[in-house]
């Protein structure tokens, strides 16, 4: 389709060396000080993620996981990398269910019950980059402005001040010991009021994570002081699960798409329903529809999607996960059947919150990455590890308590993430590059930034601020109706009732939305930023 020229509220970045685009300028700026340093996209990459680890501590942290997709063009192949956290040994089934019941607390030290993969992700990507792909760059380079800022300190943004606002139970009188013995000291509103947010015990960790390598984080003096914290935080998390963690090179998943390829990361995370939504809506030709048509139709796609993704995900390592029977196009053909242009279809299963950054790169080389890093809910379990700075997700709240449920929690296992690094190929290469933050939005971000781009023709600035809408729930919110941010004409509210949907609109730029992100590689980079978040799309 012929490209469409949109108005938007940032400009399109163009570059022809490099491109970073993140929800933190800082974060894009580190990357791109890299690129013009003769880094990488995957460098570039990697310092991004270090520094916004620590300019957007609310979203991300080095104490939570994160997961890569990467195109090495030298060798003309997509590598994953799963550096996601496994559970406690000790964090067994039948001790969670005696002492909380139906669900694992969100918040608190039994909540930061998985091994934190962050820097195992950051290590594996520097070292494919200067093994594998020749990079000159140091990995002390990669973490110099992530130290510098938690050391330094930086100005907090306007997301960081909204969210610690809005995080009222963590900071309320009622909160748990553990949580006002560790995070509020680090972390608590008041701190905001200062004119920058320093971080002197996570400078340090990074400084020695900086100066002996990734595996310092889980091997080793830094490991043990690690594991005293989090015993002292009440985390089920033991030196031996440190040292036993690895992070894992994986095969994308890929489905056929407008000619080209969209491809996804595998279980355990949601990546195959971000892809079975787009092999949905194969059948329909997008480009044609007035805009209530083209957002119901997707709606109803991820319905679709949805069911298989509750009814299966897992750890694949434990679990039979049918991914191939989720994407046979036989198989969704019938199910597209199912959709209706008409009438909407109901929304049924539970939710998958969390709060995330999204990261994406590319090189004029070819190379592309998309890095999603996370913490799950804002501020993770609540619970900092000691002196170290180091900020503990609480990904494993979403294992199941119930014993029949793939998901079901159980010692060194995975459980199933809302993370999926995606991107669009054209002729076996990368076209698109993208991601997003927003747990139950991820997958419907994704396919309306692909869809927008690929079928009606939007550039990549233009996709990402367009309208949009949410299924379901997301950022701790109950409500399951359809979301609309209030940029849409009321006509397609009105639309979108008279099928059926529970539609409620929201405000003109949502954060409900997510941040997201993409990348075009075309005759030159070309990058879009969402102004939903504080970050940029900056190339060299």
């Amino acid at each position: 389709m012929a490209r469409v020229t949109a108005p938007t509220r940032w400009p399109e970045a163009h570059a022809r060396r490099g491109l970073v685009a993140s929800p933190h300028e800082l974060a894009s700026r580190s990357g791109c000080a890299v690129l013009a340093g003769g880094g990488n996209a995957v460098d570039a990459a990697v310092a991004a993620a270090a520094t916004i680890a620590v300019v957007y501590p609310h979203m991300n942290g080095i104490g939570g996981d994160n997961v890569w997709l990467i195109w090495d063009a030298g060798r003309q192949r997509l590598l994953a990398l799963n550096a996601t956290g496994r559970a406690a040994a000790a964090a067994d089934l039948e001790t969670y269910r005696a002492r909380f019941g139906a669900a694992i607390p969100t918040r608190g030290g039994m909540a930061a019950l998985t091994v934190p993969g962050v820097v195992s992700g950051w290590w594996e990507a520097h070292r494919l980059s200067r093994d594998v792909m020749g990079s000159r760059v140091t990995w002390a380079t990669l973490l110099d402005d992530a130290i510098a800022h938690a050391a330094e300190g930086f100005e907090p943004s306007p997301c960081q001040r909204r969210m610690t606002e809005a995080a009222s139970a963590l900071f309320a009188a009622e909160a748990l010991e553990e949580v006002r013995r560790t995070l509020w000291p680090i972390f608590h509103p008041d701190t905001l009021r200062a004119s920058r947010f320093v971080q002197p015990g996570l400078a340090q960790t990074l400084r020695i994570v900086s100066a002996e390598g990734g595996e310092a984080f889980y091997r080793g003096p830094l490991a043990r002081r690690l594991a005293e914290g989090c015993r002292a935080g009440g985390s089920p998390l033991t030196l031996d699960d440190l040292r036993e963690h690895r992070a894992d090179w994986v095969e994308p998943l890929r489905v056929a798409y407008r000619g080209g390829e969209a491809t996804s990361f595998p279980p355990p995370t949601q990546g195959f329903a971000a892809l079975a939504i787009l092999a949905l809506l194969e059948g329909f030709d997008l480009a044609a529809l007035d805009e209530a048509d083209f957002v119901h139709l997707v709606v109803e796609a991820t319905k679709l999607a949805f069911e298989d993704r509750d009814r299966w995900l897992a750890d694949p390592t434990m679990v039979p996960v049918p991914v191939e029977r989720c994407l046979d196009p036989a198989r969704l053909a019938r199910r597209r059947a199912l959709i209706s242009r008409r009438a909407a279809r109901p929304l049924d299963g539970p939710p998958a919150e969390g709060d995330t950054i999204a990261i994406v790169a590319a090189d004029g080389a070819g190379n592309a990455v998309s890095v999603i890093q996370s913490l799950y809910h804002e501020f993770g379990a609540g619970v900092v590890a000691g002196d170290t700075g180091v900020l503990l997700q609480n990904r494993g709240a979403f294992f199941s308590l119930d014993p029949a449920h793939p998901n079901c929690l159980a010692p060194r296992k995975r459980t199933a993430h809302t993370l999926i690094p995606s991107m669009y190929l054209v002729k076996g290469r990368p076209r698109l590059v993208y991601g997003t933050m927003g747990g139950e939005g991820q997958p419907q971000t994704q396919a309306a930034l692909v869809t927008r781009m690929v079928d009606r023709g939007l550039g990549p600035q233009a996709a990402v601020e367009a309208p949009r809408w949410l299924l379901g729930r997301t950022w701790g919110d109950a409500s399951k109706s359809l979301r609309l941010e209030g940029r849409f004409p009321p006509e397609v509210a009105a639309s979108l009732r008279t099928r059926g949907h529970d539609v409620q609109p929201v405000e003109d730029w949502s954060d409900l939305m997510g941040h997201a992100h993409a990348i075009r590689l075309d005759d030159d980079l070309a990058g879009g930023s969402d102004p939903r978040a504080d970050g940029a799309a900056l190339g060299v």
